[in-house]
Order: C-alpha cells, then structure tokens, then sequence
C-alpha cells in the first residue's frame, strides 16, 4: 500500500481540511478501497485536484492500486482541459461537482463536493512501472508531463522526512496545491511519517489559516517564495505559533534580503529554517540547506538530498569534479527520485524509464570551495512565479494565437513581461493570459515592442529583447 499507511494506529487522524472534519488512517484507507471499487482496473484518471480529503482520497486510492492519475489545477481552464483529455485520452475524470454542468458527462460515483466520471475512452495502455503524472508547467495546461514511478514518490518521501525529523507527533500544513509538486512533496513525506497533514485552501491573508496554525498546533510550515514575501507584509515575526519547529522553503531562489531575514528569525524563535530545491523531475527535493548553516551560505541551496548526488558539468557536459576550489556550469543530479522521462502524447504512456537516475537540471550554478550550491541564472526558458513553472515558450504560443501579434515573453521570478507589437491591446493581453495561466494579474505587464530583431532564418532574437 502507497506509503505503508496500514502501518499506523487505525485511529489515529492523517488529515483534516477546511471543512474541519478529521479522518483516521483506517478511514482514508477503507476511503480509498471504495473509490478503487468503482475502477477495479488499472487505468488512467484526470484528477482535478484542491487540497481536501476528497482529492487525497482520490490520488491515495489510484496510488495504492495501480491506476495512473495525472494532478491538474481544479480551475484548470476548460479548453485546456479538453486538449488534454482529447491528447491522452483518459478512461475516468473526477473533478468538482461545481464543474458538472459545464464538463457535461453522468456521474460514476458521487462524493459530497467531487464526482467521478467516465469519459467513454477505452482504457489507456501504460507501462508497468508507471504510477503518476504531473504536468511540466501547471499554469498553461500544457500537454507535456512527467512521468513518475512509484520509488520515485516511495524514495521522495521517506527522504524528505530525513532531512526534516519528520515524526508521528509533527504535524505539517499544506497549502501548497497538491498538483504542485511541492505540495504533494508535504503531504507525502508527513503521511509517510505517520504525521498528521493540515490540508487548506485557504491563502495566507486569510486570519481563519493562522486560527488553524494555532488550533491544529501545527509543528511545519513550507512555502515558496513568494509566501514568504506574504509572510514579511503580515509582520509573521509578531504571530505567536508556539507549536512551529520548522519553516522550509521551496520553489525557486528566495531574495537575499527576505532569506537573511527569515534565517535571523529562525535563530530568534528557536526553530529551523531549512532552504530546499527540488523539480517536478526530480520528484520536488533534490538539495537543502543545513539550518545551521543558513546565515553562513545565505543563498544556497545546500547539497544533495540523502542517497543523491549533485555536481557541475561544462558547456561540453564534462564534470568538474575539483574539490576546494569553486566552479560553474550546469547543474546536474542522480538519484531514484529522478521520474522516468516525459510524455506529450499517449503513446508516450508505454515508455519505460529514459534518465536512468541522471537529470540535466537546467540551472546554472556556482558551487563554492565547500561543496555548496548557489543558483546564479537558468538555461531553460522558463520562470517560476508563486513557486509555479510558467514556460515562456508556452505564454507566447497562448498570446499569439489568439490576438495575431508578434510576441517575446521575458521576465524573473515575480514578474512575467509580455512584450507585443501591438500598441493597443495590452489589457485585453493580461486578462487572457491571466485567465488561462491562473497567473495574478498584477505579476502579468504587458509592453509594446515595435519591432523584434530577427535572425537570417527569421527566427527572433530573445537575447536582443
């Protein structure tokens, strides 16, 4: 069973959600079995997934009996939806029931807020060690996914809670949706731990999260950068959260100044504040930052997770391997957590696993004469904003086919610009691209760009723009 929960007291409570209704692990499993009954094959199922027990539920059951799901945002926008489902043909949807009416398809089984469909699709081929699907980038729907293996989730969590001390009496709170790979990272990791998990909704201004941080006496907090933004305009260094232990973060570089100031007050209240770096491909963590060690390398991301490995190759992929001395490169990592490789098309479902364990991260780094790990830039044209991967690529091909104009996407981790050769349009741009991404409008700035240099082939110049 998907994280040896069996293993834990039957009474004892793994999840509560804002609805304030707690489950026991005999509950979440004897859940998951029921929902198992209406599949009773292996398969492949589009979970729309919110942070409540229903879409743990959900995820558990497929998990824990062989059923593929792929994670998407409950709000994914509905023509996205449909390219996906059209693409890689699922057999089953379980989504909200809010969504009925409008994704138009009878019922299966009914919860109180989720339904489960079928799609009228046959069931989908899939290779054996295939067990989940994420999307690359959960902001634009896009139809290339990665692929994971039950070890890679099964290594992830049981070394995530290594590096944290996770134990039975901790309990975290996920916020993070659960189709981020961040998100599902917490749940995971404490479940695995037979730790109680704090699921919500709910947003960081919201007073009724910090009631539940306190009722809950929750004991870890994870967020991205941007949370912590949140956090520092909140005054979170007044909030009186006895029961905290540990505040990680995660989902790309954290400002020099919030980071100090986090590390400080770490030190301050006597809890632990642990930096992380992780990708979907590398099923979330793949390196932290010792909290000892966080005001002497402030910016680092640490080293390798346990049983992983990080080094540093050149333009010619060879590895710099040199010790006490500090180097550039590209970022690479091995370790099981490392997911099977992509997909982009149903037949992509039928491949086994192409990384071996090695992962080409796409990061530029500096690693430091001790061994430590900096990120100075990216190789890939993608930014994350609120901890999520917006591909710039994507957002592009998104604006320029729907308003005909010339378009080049640049940006850094808290904002994206859109450029345009278009004067006039450039509310009507934010709207729909926030719209389709999800992205708050106000990290969206759309700017006018005459014209775009072009190379011999015509293709623009990104490194001009």
């Amino acid at each position: 069973m998907f994280l040896d929960l069996q293993l834990f007291p039957e009474d004892k409570i793994a999840l509560i959600d804002d609805k304030k209704e707690p489950i026991s692990f005999k509950k979440l499993i004897e859940k998951s079995e029921d929902f198992y009954s209406k599949i009773r094959k292996r398969t492949l199922v589009f979970i729309l997934a919110d942070n409540s027990i229903e879409s743990f539920v959900a995820y558990y059951s497929c998990l824990s009996n062989g059923i593929v799901p792929l994670l998407l945002n409950y709000k994914i926008d509905a023509d996205l939806l449909t390219k996906l489902i059209t693409k890689y043909e699922p057999e089953c949807l379980f989504f909200p029931k809010t969504r009925l009416e409008e994704l138009s398809y009878d019922p299966l089984l009914e919860y109180e807020d989720f339904v489960l469909v079928k799609t009228g699709f046959n069931e989908t081929p899939l290779n054996s060690q295939l067990a989940l699907l994420l999307p690359t980038s959960g902001s634009t729907g896009s139809p290339k996914l990665v692929r994971h293996s039950l070890g890679n989730l099964e290594f992830s969590a049981t070394t995530v809670g290594q590096v944290f001390s996770i134990g039975p009496d901790d309990v975290a709170i996920a916020f993070l949706p659960m189709y981020y790979t961040m998100g599902l990272s917490v749940i995971n990791s404490h479940l695995k731990a037979g730790a109680k998990v704090v699921l919500t909704n709910r947003s960081l201004t919201d007073r009724e999260f910090w009631n539940t941080m306190r009722e809950e006496k929750v004991t870890s907090f994870t967020g991205v950068p941007y949370s912590f933004e949140i956090l520092d305009k909140l005054r979170f260094s007044r909030m009186q959260l006895p029961d905290l232990k540990i505040i990680t973060q995660g989902g790309g570089k954290l400002k020099e100044d919030l980071f100090e100031k986090f590390a400080l007050l770490a030190e301050e209240k006597n809890v632990k504040f642990i930096p992380t770096y992780g990708q979907t491909e590398g099923s979330a963590r793949m390196a932290f930052l010792s909290p000892e060690k966080v005001l002497e390398k402030k910016g680092s991301i640490g080293k390798a997770i346990p049983s992983g490995y990080l080094s540093v190759i050149n333009d010619n992929g060879d590895e710099l391997k040199e010790s006490g001395v500090s180097v550039e490169g590209e970022m690479i990592y091995k370790g099981p957590n490392v997911t099977m490789g992509y997909a982009e098309n149903i037949e992509d479902l039928l491949k086994g696993d192409e990384n071996f364990g090695f992962l080409k991260t796409g990061d530029i780094v500096r690693r430091d004469e001790e061994g430590y790990f900096f990120i100075i830039g990216r190789k890939k044209r993608f930014l994350k904003i609120f901890g999520l991967r917006v591909s710039l690529d994507e957002i592009e091909g998104l604006v320029k086919s729907r308003f005909h104009v010339e378009c080049v996407c640049s940006g850094s981790d808290d904002q994206l610009i859109i450029a345009v050769n278009d004067p006039e349009n450039h509310q009507k741009v934010k709207e729909y691209v926030s719209s389709k991404t999800g992205l708050f409008h106000g990290v969206i700035q759309v700017v006018y760009q005459a014209e775009f240099k072009r190379n011999e082939t015509g293709k623009i110049i990104l490194n001009d723009f």
